[in-house]
């Protein structure tokens, strides 16, 4: 399927409302407003397809974008095609749930995380604590080092406050899913979650979010959710 015809189809599954939606979230023009549910039969026709997907994530329009992490080959990217890519993601949900994402999937993701994380600049942290995320939540605990975790979670805990505000979701979601996914440093990061306590993430004209990833683990383990692994992480 080409470039012409995918752009096509995308258009044709927009709706008024759900675009509505991805624009008080901070998307932007141009977009068509495509649930991600509705991508999936056309996902499924491509499979994956890189050529491709580098040219939907080059129009700038947002469900091209998402799509295009949708069909990517993680294999095929390298450093620079990430770096392409996160300097393309103008709002979180292209930097931590396309870019992130399509960056788990590959051999070199710890390595892009750590230096975004290490970046200052606020979707790039966001992209590399997300990536973590996803990586904590589908990769066996042994394909991580127990104490890089355990320092994480330490700076975290010192820097979460002072963190931009989108830094500071993504590292309230790594403290929550290292409590969660990887049992190694399980206890660690629930006492780490108890210490920082609520956060408060400032959402520009929204009202503000209140960050509490010690309730949410409390949660997760009621349910008996401990341990948990998501078997796919892209859709």
């Amino acid at each position: 399927m080409d470039f012409e015809t995918v752009m096509q189809e995308l258009e044709a599954l927009g709706k008024e409302r759900t675009k509505k939606s991805y624009m008080s979230n901070g998307a932007k023009e141009p977009l068509f407003g495509v649930a991600t549910g509705a991508m999936k039969p056309l996902s499924r026709k491509i499979k994956k397809d890189q050529l491709l997907a580098e040219e939907l994530y080059a129009t700038g329009n947002y469900d091209a974008m998402y799509f295009a992490g949708v069909i990517a080959d993680p294999l095929l990217m390298t450093e620079d095609d990430f770096e392409r890519w996160i300097d393309g993601a103008y709002f979180y949900m292209i930097s931590d749930y396309v870019v992130a994402v399509t960056l788990s999937e590959s051999p070199i993701a710890q390595k892009v995380a750590d230096k975004w994380i290490a970046s200052g600049e606020e979707l790039k942290m966001s992209a590399g604590w997300s990536c973590y995320c996803w990586l904590l939540g589908n990769r066996k605990d042994t394909e991580f080092d127990g104490d890089k975790i355990e320092a994480m979670l330490e700076k975290v805990k010192n820097e979460i406050y002072d963190a931009p505000e989108r830094t500071k979701s993504a590292m309230n979601n790594f403290v929550y899913t290292v409590a969660i996914s990887y049992l190694p440093r399980h206890e660690k990061a629930f006492e780490i979650a108890k210490a920082i306590g609520p956060v408060e993430m400032k959402r520009g004209e929204k009202k503000s979010s209140i960050l509490h990833a010690a309730e949410n683990i409390q949660k997760e383990l009621d349910r008996g959710r401990l341990g948990f692994k998501r078997k796919y992480v892209r859709c």
